[in-house]
């Protein structure tokens, strides 16, 4: 994938399964609020713990929405404006050297983000201080410059977008990923995997109680050490004692 452009849908897919990305409740909202979010060019917050979906359905929304002028950013613990402004500058595809002064950098950044209407990414928004949420604010904030910006991290984007009046004032979707539903699980398991289609709604219901907890990223996991149990196993089907042995090597998830 180049930095900065969406990634194809199989690259979406935690560890490459040859899998099918469904419309579950939590991928149409998305879909909703992402489409909102772009109509009033504003700023829009994909917050929640890690594996449920943010990312994959941000990614998923934005394909359909804005395939050609989306731009991502992906950052390191504790980005510092400066980051954020290479960041950019990489993603935006722009030419030569970055500017080594700040004002300069600011000046060039604005006036590529007035040419033309663009969706800006933040993933892994978590690791953001208050600092760097500032820089995205003033970015957005400047009069010339046409873009809707969406942040996807954790949790503590959301704290401490929260402990800031000025900045949460600007948000304008807060979307919380949460746990799915058990029912919804055995509804999208088969959809999502072949895997799943021959597999009892009731084992299903116990090994999400039991391990993947509504966790879709924890669902991926179990099904690449079902798939590979299977074929070192010489298996057909799911049994219990496959079941048994897939729980061995998670570590208590």
């Amino acid at each position: 994938m180049d930095y900065g452009r969406l990634p194809a849908e199989d690259e979406d897919h935690f560890h490459r399964l040859d899998a099918h990305l469904v419309a579950t409740d939590t991928l149409m909202t998305t879909l909703d609020d992402v489409q909102a979010t772009i109509d009033a060019k504003a700023m829009m917050v994909a917050y929640g713990a890690a594996g449920y979906g943010k990312t994959m359905s941000v990614n998923s929304a934005l394909r359909k929405i804005a395939p050609d002028n989306t731009y991502r950013l992906e950052l390191r613990s504790g980005p510092t404006p400066r980051d954020i402004r290479h960041g950019l500058f990489h993603a935006l595809g722009l030419p030569g050297e970055p500017p080594t002064r700040p004002i300069e950098f600011d000046t060039l950044l604005k006036e590529t983000l007035s040419q033309t209407f663009r969706v800006l990414v933040c993933d892994e928004a978590q690791w953001m201080g208050r600092s760097s949420f500032e820089y995205w604010r003033h970015l957005w904030d400047d009069r010339n410059t046409d873009i809707a910006v969406i942040f996807a991290g954790g949790d503590n984007c959301y704290k401490v977008l929260k402990r800031e009046p000025m900045l949460a004032s600007r948000i304008f979707i807060w979307q919380k990923f949460t746990r799915m539903p058990e029912d919804e699980v055995v509804a999208t398991l088969p959809a999502f995997h072949s895997l799943w289609a021959k597999v009892a709604p009731q084992m299903i219901r116990n090994i999400d109680r039991a391990a993947a907890h509504g966790n879709f990223r924890n669902w991926a996991t179990i099904t690449k050490h079902m798939l590979n149990g299977m074929k070192m196993k010489g298996l057909t089907e799911v049994k219990q004692d496959l079941v048994n042995w897939v729980y061995s090597k998670l570590g208590g998830m």
